[in-house]
């Protein structure tokens, strides 16, 4: 039975119409819309994106008004979603997009019909022009291309790499650069190019919500008969991911001073390293462990230090151990690179998400 009969599509999108969950950037063709949320949905979950989503559309309803934004307010907004190169690809692309046509409308060697049309920005409307844009990959260009423009192009996320890898009985690692090509191959084949849309939002929801990582529900999957793992029994063993490399550990210690007249001590992080541009506490970052577990404060008369529950902080490949100390002083200490701010303003700065982990430890 061919994995391409309408009977394939038919099923899916039976499924689809049934099932799908409403969710505002399915509900609009709208590309800017549509990219800010397939940046927004990378690493991040349906539902801790949603707010996100909504933030963004709210503050920066049109791709010029993103453009036109600082950096830190644009990384204040994505405070607390993590991976913050994707709020600064985010802004620089916007940028470009706002540039590029800028120059091309006001350039007095364009069309007259071109030079008419100031208003709104329009974005990329081409697969390599999306492909172009910071932070955009094959994946996220497909997305737009399909989802805005109804476009022949597969959308590759994790949920549809699962529902490929079973539905081929695919063994190969998805996430190498051969294994990538691979799984796109097999997308291209099965793409219903007359309505790739459709397809595209079905057959990711169907890996979110049906074709789950654990315990998938094959007995009652309306596509079993089209999975090549479940005839083998090899469903819950897919997909295959190459091995995960070994997380470097990093040992810092924070020191979160705090005066009377409830001002604090923030700096910035500029060196090319996590949280680039992020504000944190005054940190010292030790080479061992042993050093790390012997690093208290040693504090003056006017000050006393209580120490916060320590953090262990997974990050892509780091995994951080972290001592935070609440320091009650007198007055500031003068520390190179800091600057003093009041309690109640760390909110207009773009802190990282560990940092509010120890606010949050502080306010339990």
């Amino acid at each position: 039975m061919s994995l391409y009969s309408q009977n394939f599509y038919r099923l899916l999108y039976d499924w689809y119409d049934a099932n799908h969950r409403v969710l505002p950037w399915r509900e609009t063709d709208n590309p800017y819309y549509i990219w800010l949320s397939e940046v927004i949905l990378q690493q991040t979950r349906v539902a801790q994106g949603m707010e996100y989503y909504h933030r963004f559309v709210s503050t920066y309803p049109t791709i010029d008004l993103l453009a036109a934004a600082d950096e830190d307010e644009v990384l204040r907004l994505w405070q607390g979603l993590g991976y913050y190169s994707r709020a600064r690809n985010l802004h620089k692309a916007a940028k470009m997009i706002v540039e590029r046509q800028t120059a091309a409308l006001t350039d007095d060697r364009a069309p007259m019909a071109d030079r008419r049309q100031q208003s709104p920005i329009l974005f990329p409307q081409t697969f390599a022009e999306l492909r172009a844009l910071p932070g955009v990959g094959e994946y996220t260009a497909g997305a737009i291309a399909s989802f805005a423009y109804d476009m022949p192009y597969p959308a590759l996320d994790g949920n549809v790499y699962r529902v490929l890898a079973r539905l081929f009985d695919c063994e190969i690692p998805f996430d190498t650069s051969a294994g990538k090509k691979h799984f796109h191959r097999l997308a291209e084949e099965l793409l219903d190019r007359d309505h790739p849309r459709q397809f595209n939002s079905a057959i990711m929801e169907f890996g979110a919500l049906h074709c789950l990582p654990v315990s998938p529900d094959c007995a009652n999957c309306p596509l079993q008969e089209y999975c090549h793992a479940f005839a083998a029994g090899t469903a819950e063993l897919l997909p295959v991911r190459k091995p995960r490399p070994t997380l470097r550990d990093r040992f810092f210690t924070y020191n979160i001073y705090i005066t009377p007249a409830r001002t604090t001590l923030i700096r910035q992080r500029t060196d090319k390293d996590i949280w680039h541009h992020l504000y944190e506490f005054p940190l010292t970052e030790h080479p061992t462990e042993a050093e790390w577990l012997n690093d208290t404060p040693q504090p003056s008369e006017t000050q006393t230090a209580k120490p916060l529950p320590t953090i262990t902080h997974i990050l892509s490949h780091q995994r951080l151990h972290v001592h935070f100390y609440l320091v009650a002083t007198g007055e500031l200490p003068d520390i190179p690179g800091t600057i003093a701010v009041r309690w109640e303003d760390l909110d207009d700065y773009a802190l990282s998400r560990l940092t509010l982990k120890a606010l949050e430890s502080i306010f339990r």
